[in-house]
């Protein structure tokens, strides 16, 4: 049997022992791990022995033609890359979408260190943990300043002998190929996440089709069309590094067997330069420190995750994202995405998805990345020996047949999406179908104007929910997220959620009171409740008026705007500079105050309905004022309308619990028990669901033949 053979063998079988064994494949984990690592083993070394002596033979001048000329066809693969970056969204469908509040959208990122990344201090530190821009920069600065070193003969025998062990320690390792791959295959099957892939099935398909274009036709066939090398002879020599490669989801593994592969095709051309077949050597570890065409595929995951989550990136964003992708796709893509994220506005907790993507797009964006490798090299050394070709008719036929697959790929998958996939929105279902975390016992619920006939009671707040065996809590129905109620008429919120916990430690039944906005104060002072627990923002004015808890949460204040107006909300010199603005803003006289100070042009228009206010054609606002928190919420129940958090700076509201008739003792009660409940997680796991609208379902084992089929286990 053939080695490519045995290496499908491995590939196949690890795949089934996966499937039949679900996420108890992990036992093999430590195979994979350890061929990892055996194949990572020589190749740091490899490169750095690599460009040091195969830059230390050449002269000043070759050296510098090689970096004109290889950065010339790196150039080029670059806009290649972009392009077909750019083309990925057409094949999204167009839906309409909203999301939660995103932690994205207050938060800023540091930005990348590139200093470190790059320039090594101690060359060594960088070998040990595995810097390769730091190395292969220290390697390249060496073998230019051994050009010009009077005695250097010998050191490039040294570095010859170990080049030759190196290449021997990989042909061993590599011969181990099948068995490694058997115990990649076999974690990853068992341990893939079905769910999470599901609902990226449109990214996940139109990428994987994009990066088998890329890797089978538009990359070979530029060499074939430029080259005398045929597409067929490239995949003869490099069909196991590929495969390899693509199941490791590790280039840097395969880099040894790419440059062996690059020179035998260099050699087979008969090149007049005998240099020339050594060329690789330097071109491809140089080139490695820059980001590849796999690389620079992903960079649609950004494209994608604002789909997803209702912040598209404008097609006039797309310079900007290609220059600061490029530049930041130089360090890891696990730091690069977050920070495009962040700049681009777009939730952070889609970068979950990014990660979840990996499973599937690393493994052929790795691929796309070997067949990038073998391209700089094959073309790179050609363009230095003067045996690239230009012949028109091979140009165009290369250009049409890649036009036609594009279109067939991007086209006929927008074209199934549209069809198949079920358009309708369903956010606001999803959070009119929310219910409370923890099975709890029915509360009485009270609807004004139940509340304003319930008697005041002169004796201290703890006494009197001892006596009547419940706690009152005050609440505002029209409070989205923190009250509200859901499609089977249940009242629930983060607010809700928490009053339960409350009654539950007290040993009380609960009583929920529905307040009026316009009469919430006089309600408070009366004692109708004991407390309110609905999202009340701490002003300076409900401070003079009333007690109130120590604060349990802020929120920021945004802007929630049409979606074709969210640019132009994004900082508050441009909201100024818009003149004489109308701004909706609930009737509380603190966010009223501050909006004046902030834009004093703007019209402020208060406002206690929030439904008619979100209302098409009601409020004919051109923004409407709202904590960052709640104005997401609003947005899943009316998807046309988005939020924006105004740069520079942000503007933090606390919200806290109201105490009836300025009860001191029961408010220091309050106090004990907030804090309490921050340090055992309540509060964090009620953010994290009614606001971050993460699902708290318990998470069921992956599917296998050994539980799903057989039964065997549990």
């Amino acid at each position: 049997m053939s080695f490519s053979n045995r290496i499908l063998v491995g590939l196949a079988s690890g795949v089934l022992l996966g499937l039949f064994l679900g996420e108890r494949a992990v036992a093999v984990k430590w195979a994979a791990d350890g061929f990892v690592k055996l194949l990572q083993m020589t190749v740091l070394p490899y490169v750095t022995v690599s460009i040091v002596s195969s830059l230390g033979r050449l002269r000043y001048e070759d050296a510098k033609q090689l970096g004109l000329k290889t950065g010339a066809v790196v150039a080029a693969l670059w806009l290649v890359a972009l392009f077909f970056t750019f083309l990925i969204p057409l094949a999204f469908p167009h839906m309409q979408n909203a999301s939660f509040f995103s932690t994205t959208l207050v938060e800023r990122r540091p930005p990348f260190n590139f200093v470190d990344l790059y320039i090594p201090s101690n060359p060594f530190y960088s070998l040990a943990n595995n810097v390769v821009p730091a190395v292969v920069l220290f390697s390249v600065i060496l073998g230019v300043a051994l050009i010009g070193a009077p005695r250097k003969q010998p050191l490039l025998d040294v570095l010859d002998a170990a080049f030759d062990g190196l290449s021997r320690a990989t042909r061993f390792v590599t011969r181990l190929t099948p068995y490694g791959l058997f115990a990649i295959a076999a974690t990853a099957a068992g341990t893939l996440n079905l769910e999470q892939l599901g609902r990226l099935q449109v990214y996940l398909v139109v990428y994987v089709l994009v990066a088998l274009l890329v890797t089978l036709w538009v990359l070979p066939g530029l060499v074939a069309a430029l080259t005398p090398i045929r597409v067929g002879e490239i995949f003869a020599l490099t069909r196991n590094a590929l495969l390899t490669a693509f199941v490791a989801g590790d280039l840097f593994i395969v880099l040894p067997v790419l440059i062996e592969a690059s020179k035998t095709m260099i050699e087979r051309l008969q090149l007049p330069d005998q240099g020339a077949v050594t060329l690789p050597e330097v071109i491809v570890p140089a080139s490695f420190n820059f980001p590849h065409t796999g690389k620079l595929l992903s960079i649609s995951f950004i494209l994608f995750a604002g789909w997803f989550a209702d912040a598209v990136v404008s097609v006039t964003e797309y310079p900007r994202l290609a220059f600061t992708g490029l530049v930041t796709f130089f360090g890891s893509l696990n730091v690069a995405v977050p920070f495009l994220l962040d700049l681009f506005r777009i939730p952070a907790d889609t970068f979950q998805l990014f990660l979840a993507s990996g499973v599937i797009n690393s493994r052929f964006g790795t691929l796309v990345a070997a067949m990038h490798t073998v391209t700089v090299a094959l073309l790179g050394a050609c363009a230095m020996v003067g045996a690239l070709r230009w012949d028109r008719r091979r140009i165009v036929r290369y250009a049409a047949v890649t036009a036609a697959l594009t279109f067939a790929v991007i086209g006929g998958t927008r074209a199934v999406f549209t069809s198949v996939m079920n358009q309708q929105y369903t956010k606001d279902k999803v959070l009119a179908g929310m219910h409370l975390l923890h099975d709890t016992s029915p509360a009485v619920v009270r609807k004004w104007p139940d509340g304003s006939d319930l008697p005041a009671e002169g004796r201290p707040a703890l006494d009197a929910i001892r006596a009547r065996g419940s706690i009152r809590v005050g609440f505002l129905s029209d409070s989205l997220p923190f009250a509200f109620f859901n499609q089977h008429g249940d009242l629930v919120g983060f607010d809700i959620e928490l009053a339960h916990r409350l009654a539950n430690e007290l040993g009380v039944q609960l009583e929920l009171v529905q307040l009026q906005r316009d009469r919430f104060d006089e309600s408070l002072e009366r004692g109708v409740c004991d407390l309110v627990m609905s999202g009340v923002a701490v002003t300076t004015l409900r401070a003079s008026r009333t007690t109130l808890s120590n604060s349990y949460l802020d929120e920021t204040l945004a802007f929630v705007v049409p979606d074709e107006a969210r640019e132009r909300f994004t900082t508050w010199e441009d909201i100024r500079s818009r003149g004489a603005l109308r701004i909706a803003v609930p009737n509380v006289p603190y966010y009223i105050d501050k909006l004046r100070v902030m834009v004093p042009q703007a019209t402020i228009e208060p406002f206690t309905d929030f439904e008619a206010t979100f209302t098409a054609g009601r409020s004919g606002a051109d923004a409407i004022a709202l904590p960052a928190e709640r104005g997401s919420a609003w947005t899943l129940m009316y998807p046309a309308y988005s939020v924006v958090v105004p740069e520079p700076g942000t503007v933090k509201i606390p919200l806290a619990y109201p105490i009836a008739r300025h009860d001191q003792a029961f408010a220091a009660f309050v106090n004990t028990w907030i804090d309490l409940k921050r340090k055992d997680g309540s509060f964090d796991a009620a953010f994290q669901y009614w606001i971050l609208g993460k699902s708290a379902a318990a998470r069921t084992p992956r599917w296998s033949i050994i539980r799903n089929v057989l039964h065997w286990v549990e």
